[in-house]
């Protein structure tokens, strides 16, 4: 196997194929890899670095091979072994205990699961650069997103956005970065690129710091914290903590639920679409009735069953004084009303939040999605309102994309990144599609209406020059899903309240 990192994805991808006659998903495959890959990768750091594993000896990688006496596992014994392998690695702390965390077998054809375990034991995986085997585990998890059918789009931001809003914050060394909704760790990932491109020269201490100590993560999902945990320590993150039940990158769990004892300098996150939260009981006369879900917190500014309005008042108690954010949120919390304004007149009053870009539509996996990032810094107390300026960028009007044809790419967000003007954020110019709005005339507006656009929609007007029928149909589909996200929220209010 060759350090092209494309032909590797290629060649593990095309496997799923086989495996998807015996009915394992892609998602299930990139599961089952990531239990594989990191057992294998455990022999290779004892035998060619010396290192100690965390693995009892009675499931380390070569007893999934070959039993005590050394005859070669198949058929039944080989997947009974396996299923005690999974099994007994759950129990075990740190970044061990979240990749096996509930793990189980998904391979029900023992045949193709020996073929697979071979097929991973003829590489050396350490003998690749971080690099290359950072780079193949992310190409199989933008395959895993890109199936619609598997749902994991919506754990997966697009790259060049991630790289956009990490090239428009500049992190730096020795400063801390969380996600409280990390998905499978792309800010993480691109943070750390920055920085070690950006800072060649970082002392040993710092390399450390920044493998160890910078990223702390939040996921709820059991099986998308294991992807991110494998995801980071395969790019050399939080290796440290591996047995460490302490300290591990990720925490598999709710984050809204409180706010954490730690305040970070950056917090970039994309918090999982959807507007409200509920769920569904049975009552005593055996009727099903819905019921908010909402978050009682001292430190929040208003009670709502919003998600997207939970995650900004938590990421804006998150952030230590002169600590900045970039969050994505949908349209609904820049105009809707209720605890929304609330929470944007907060906002612009107790933190600066200078920048606004409106992304334009098709460019999620998980579709129906109008989203915006929203910029913006934790100030100390103050009398007066520390947002003097919100700079609006509009990346959407008159923008078409579709996740195929015409992908988003980080040239187009070049020139957000050039008027962000990062380390100069105060030496701005206007431009088409860069402007500034006082912060008078902001709280002057119906509800503190940030949803603001100036820019003529020319498919209004040019029926000759119309967008392709599918940049055409994916904007429909855009919308509908917008609109359908709201009614639905319209309907699980008035269930919560009927």
């Amino acid at each position: 196997m060759s350090n092209n990192s494309p032909q590797i994805v290629q060649r593990l991808w095309n496997y799923c194929h086989v495996l998807r006659d015996d009915g394992v998903s892609y998602g299930d495959y990139v599961e089952q890899l990531t239990y594989l890959l990191f057992l294998k990768m455990d022999q290779e750091r004892r035998e060619y670095l010396g290192e100690e594993s965390p693995i009892p000896e009675a499931y380390q990688w070569e007893r999934l091979l070959r039993d005590e006496a050394g005859h070669e596992r198949k058929g039944a014994e080989l997947e009974q072994h396996y299923i005690e392998t999974l099994q007994a690695l759950q129990n075990e702390g740190g970044m061990l205990g979240i990749i096996f965390r509930k793990s189980q077998n998904r391979i029900q054809n023992p045949a193709r699961l020996r073929r697979l375990i071979e097929y991973i034991d003829e590489e050396t995986w350490m003998g690749l650069d971080v690099d290359v085997k950072g780079d193949i585990y992310e190409g199989l998890l933008e395959k895993n997103a890109q199936d619609t059918k598997s749902g994991a789009g919506q754990y997966f931001t697009p790259r060049p956005l991630i790289q956009a809003m990490v090239e428009a914050i500049a992190p730096e060394p020795g400063q801390t970065i969380a996600d409280p909704a990390c998905g499978t760790g792309g800010f993480f990932l691109a943070a750390k690129d920055f920085i070690t491109e950006h800072y060649p020269n970082l002392t040993r201490d710092e390399h450390e710091a920044l493998r160890g100590e910078t990223f702390q993560g939040w996921e709820i999902v059991d099986n998308t914290a294991r992807l991110c945990t494998m995801n980071l320590y395969l790019h050399g993150i939080g290796s440290d903590a591996i047995t460490d039940a302490q300290q591990p990158p990720v925490v598999v769990g709710d984050a809204l639920l409180e706010l954490p004892d730690q305040r970070y300098d950056i917090v970039l996150t994309n918090p999982p679409f959807g507007k409200k939260s509920s769920f569904t009981i049975v009552n005593e006369q055996g009727q099903a009735e819905t019921k908010k879900l909402t978050y009682e917190r001292d430190d929040f500014w208003t009670t709502t069953s919003n998600k997207q309005l939970n995650f900004v008042q938590h990421v804006a108690n998150m952030l230590a004084i002169g600590g900045e954010t970039a969050i994505v949120v949908p349209d609904n919390v820049l105009f809707e009303g209720g605890s929304g304004e609330t929470v944007r007149d907060r906002l612009l009053r107790q933190y600066d939040v200078h920048t606004l870009l409106r992304l334009p539509t098709g460019i999620f996996y998980a579709q129906g999605v109008k989203a915006n990032v929203l910029f913006f810094e934790r100030k100390s107390a103050s009398e007066t309102p520390w947002t003097q300026k919100l700079w609006i960028y509009d990346l959407r009007t008159n923008k078409h994309f579709t996740l195929k044809r015409n992908p988003l790419t980080l040239s187009d967000l070049e020139d957000f990144i050039a008027c962000y003007n990062p380390g100069e954020r105060h030496n701005r110019e206007e431009s088409e599609r860069f402007r500034s709005f006082d912060y008078d005339d902001l709280v002057a507006r119906d509800k503190t209406n940030l949803d603001i656009f100036w820019l003529k929609d020319d498919s209004l007007e040019d029926t000759e020059n119309l967008p392709l029928p599918d940049v055409l149909a994916s904007t429909i589909v855009e919308n509908l899903g917008a609109a359908l996200e709201q009614f639905s929220g319209i309907q699980e209010e008035l269930e919560v309240e009927g």
